[in-house]
């Protein structure tokens, strides 16, 4: 009895045999000339019935994924990044040294194939062989075509065999593309121009977060991987570019689950002239454009659950979220022994620096958040875990912030900037403090973007948008790892 470890063995050693043969005789060609695309080839002669021939010769290229063989007859699907088309090996057409040439060609091997546009008898749209070249052999077998490639860990360590055999990965990764590309066209067409900021810093700035440290050897200089871009992309509205954004990737030095992955993509964007009101609306028309872009819908389903991503959205301040949760009203005059006390009973284990606007956010992170489902503007944040937002002129205590949260998470975070160098440098000394006490994550005091907040920042308003959370909402995928090609994982 022959193991699977002594079949695929057998199988690599036949691959490796024609390889040598084809490499003795001549080696693979170094381009082919395609005509055509296989989705192009469907949408030009779909509409032909069972059993006709065209004239129409065409020149296609892609990796074989299934092959049969009937006498004389030879049938074999082949995949390029558009889609698939089959070929129609006919040994009394093309002769029998052809033919059994083609026979030889295995799963996986890229090949080009000439030929003209056909439908079988059942109607399967195509190309009638002429002619054929093996542009590279493929030496190890393909997973198994009909049960996929189901292994999570394996698919995400070795993406290029998910993306052969696994439709899902493909789809989601060209529906990534295209979210990208309508969030750029969405911003541009407002005004926007798309700019680049370091990626590498001596100090990891714009947000509360733990950063990834490095040396820059040629400086001798302790730096960090960039936390966020918005420090930078002020400077550039300070300077008077008014209208910025950048996609780019950030990374985060914290832990990987679900909705987190230490390398992931933001978009950030800052508008002059613009408060938090404004980028609501600006923000739920891209979310409802990108929709339609990537599902032609803003009505998807996500987990199983209809959801909505048609304008308006939702807008409740967060003391009113969190009042309506604990069934009692409070706010930033609630007794601070009593906030202690919801926030036990919330499952929040209070720290004592917390002021009330700490205790109050740490109890909507734990039991209010979850729960949101469809698209809700959470606003007014405290001050305490605000340390770059413009206080609101009704309460100062608390700032002119959104986040957008749709089935459980954040999606967008913004507000309006604030554009007070004395208050900013107020506030970086809290969180210096903060650090000193132990909070790791607590925001550097930055005396450059003090500095060119001196200048003058206009009155802007900004946002950060997570743009792999986006890409899970509408692939309808409940882990970050499905929608990011290469994600972060423990070396095996």
């Amino acid at each position: 009895m022959t193991d699977s470890s002594d079949q695929t063995e057998d199988l690599q050693a036949s691959r490796r045999e024609h390889h040598e043969e084809i490499v003795s005789s001549g080696g693979y060609p170094s381009r082919f000339d395609r005509t055509d695309w296989a989705a192009d080839l469907h949408r030009r002669f779909g509409d032909l019935g069972p059993g006709e021939h065209t004239e129409e010769e065409v020149s296609v290229a892609g990796r074989v994924m299934l092959y049969r063989s009937f006498g004389k007859l030879q049938f074999a699907t082949l995949r390029d990044m558009t889609g698939t088309i089959q070929l129609f090996v006919d040994k009394g057409h093309i002769g029998d040294e052809l033919a059994d040439a083609f026979a030889r060609v295995d799963l996986g091997d890229w090949v080009g194939a000439s030929g003209k546009v056909m439908t079988t008898k059942k109607g399967e749209l195509s190309i009638q062989l002429e002619t054929f070249v093996v542009l590279q052999k493929s030496l190890r077998p393909l997973p198994d075509k009909f049960h996929g490639l189901q292994d999570v860990e394996l698919r995400s360590r070795r993406r290029y065999l998910d993306l052969m055999v696994n439709d899902e990965a493909r789809d989601i990764a060209v529906t990534r593309a295209k979210i990208l590309s309508e969030l750029r066209s969405q911003f541009e067409a407002r005004g926007f121009i798309e700019v680049e900021t370091p990626v590498l810093l001596s100090q990891a700035t714009g947000a509360t977060a733990k950063p990834f440290a490095t040396k820059h050897e040629a400086l001798d200089l302790e730096m960090y991987l960039r936390i966020a871009t918005e420090l930078h992309l002020k400077r550039l509205v300070v300077g008077g570019l008014e209208r910025v954004f950048e996609i780019g990737r950030i990374f985060r030095n914290e832990g990987i689950d679900a909705t987190h992955n230490p390398e992931f993509t933001m978009l950030e964007a800052y508008q002059a002239l613009a408060d938090f009101e404004e980028i609501m609306t600006l923000v739920e028309d891209v979310f409802a454009a990108v929709a339609v872009a990537a599902r032609g819908t803003t009505e998807i389903s996500y987990r199983d659950r209809p959801l909505s991503l048609a304008t308006p959205y939702r807008r409740a301040t967060m003391t009113e979220l969190v009042s309506k949760a604990l069934g009692e009203e409070v706010d930033l005059d609630t007794p601070l022994d009593r906030l202690v006390e919801l926030a036990l009973e919330a499952g929040v284990e209070a720290e004592e620096s917390w002021g009330a606007g700490r205790l109050i956010f740490e109890i909507y992170d734990e039991i209010v958040e979850p729960e949101i489902w469809e698209p809700t503007f959470v606003t007014h944040y405290p001050v305490e875990v605000s340390p770059l937002s413009r206080r609101n002129a009704e309460d100062p205590r608390l700032t002119d912030r959104f986040e957008l949260v749709i089935a459980g998470s954040e999606y967008a975070n913004a507000f309006s900037e604030l554009n007070d160098a004395a208050d900013q440098m107020a506030r970086f000394e809290a969180q210096a403090a903060a650090r000193a006490a132990g909070d790791d994550e607590a925001h550097p005091i930055d005396v450059d973007y003090v500095e060119a907040l001196e200048y003058g920042l206009p009155p802007t308003g900004g946002l950060g948008i997570g743009v792999d959370r986006l890409v899970m909402l509408l692939t309808d995928q409940t882990h970050i790892r499905e929608v990011i090609l290469f994600p972060t994982l423990r070396p095996v």
